[in-house]
């Protein structure tokens, strides 16, 4: 889950545009090759950062909430989506597949231990990373907590969030069989996956126009429609994720191994009106984590770009440059 619609709003935050230094596609197996890129000092503090979805791949404005002079920003599109390929791919598509792929780059690249960086899904990939290899995490810094509980997708799919945007959720639901309506996520999947591309290409885009309906607390309106391939693989991704439980082992996994990370420092940034990850998740995920600070970010909802989130992160980043987080 993750959209950056509005990121004007927010860009007084952040540092100025940087290109990267290094861009590369790496062979991580199984017919996948996920693009990969460098930016900031090459002999800074490492962070890697996890972009959300799955499936919404990283963009350039996320290069900006680091000072280029002290971090070694290291971005990457997760399998499927963004600049990887194969585009739109499930096959061989797991959140295991996804930490061998993280670790895999942080091997390619010789880095010891780094800062995970992520939000939404991307939090819930650094939850799940740093659970694997806690002994290579140094730093969580989380936003907008998704931590993939089945309660969390009831809320957003059975109707919670659907209370409080009647018009985008019945639109949402009008484009499936009244009969299939009481499990929008299976209902998706056969669509999504008809083979027919114009089938995957309107519920693609009816998917995602859903999630970025809510993603802002300054969306009062219509939502643009999101470019036809884009919206195909963001739609895909997810829903692949999210109909098998983001492949992890039990409901509740992350905030059960909270102790395999108890000693890592964490900061969570959460938007107080977040509709599309309800603050709850993050309010128990600090709770399990003596570790970790919380900051609710008032009048913020869901996305990145929201300013409030934009600056806090940016904050944080800045405290961890100066050695005094």
């Amino acid at each position: 889950m993750d959209k950056y619609p509005d990121q004007k709003r927010a860009v007084q935050y952040l540092y100025p545009p940087t290109d990267p230094f290094d861009q590369r596609m790496v062979d991580v197996g199984n017919g996948h090759r996920i693009y990969v890129e460098q930016c900031g000092n090459p002999s800074g503090i490492p962070v890697v950062i996890l972009h959300g979805g799955p499936g919404g791949g990283c963009s350039p404005a996320m290069r900006r909430y680091f000072d280029p002079q002290v971090f070694r920003v290291i971005l990457f599109d997760q399998r499927g989506c963004g600049r990887s390929r194969p585009h739109a791919s499930v096959e061989h598509n797991t959140t295991w597949h996804l930490v061998a792929d993280i670790e895999r780059i942080r091997q390619l690249l010789q880095i010891e231990d780094w800062i995970a960086f992520g939000g939404s899904w991307g939090a819930t990939l650094a939850l799940v990373y740093a659970q694997s290899h806690p002994d290579r995490v140094r730093r969580l810094v989380l936003r907008g907590v998704f931590l993939m509980t089945q309660a969390e997708l009831d809320w957003f799919y059975e109707g919670g969030a659907g209370k409080f945007w009647p018009e985008h959720w019945q639109k949402f639901l009008s484009l499936l069989p009244e009969n299939e309506q009481n499990d929008p996520i299976r209902a998706y999947h056969k669509r999504l996956f008809s083979g027919d591309y114009a089938t995957e290409i309107l519920y693609g885009r009816a998917w995602s126009n859903w999630e970025n309906a809510l993603a802002s607390v300054h969306i009062s309106g219509p939502v643009g429609e999101s470019p036809g391939d884009y919206a195909r693989a963001f739609a895909r991704l997810e829903n692949h994720y999210f109909l098998n439980g983001g492949f992890l082992e039990q409901d509740g996994q992350i905030l059960a191994q909270m102790d395999r990370i108890a000693h890592i420092p964490g900061h969570i940034v959460q938007g107080r009106y977040d509709m599309i990850c309800p603050p709850d998740s993050a309010w128990k995920l600090s709770e399990a984590w003596p570790e970790a600070e919380l900051r609710m970010v008032r009048n913020a909802g869901h996305a990145l770009s929201e300013p409030g989130i934009s600056a806090e992160l940016v904050r944080i980043m800045d405290r961890v440059a100066e050695g005094v987080a």
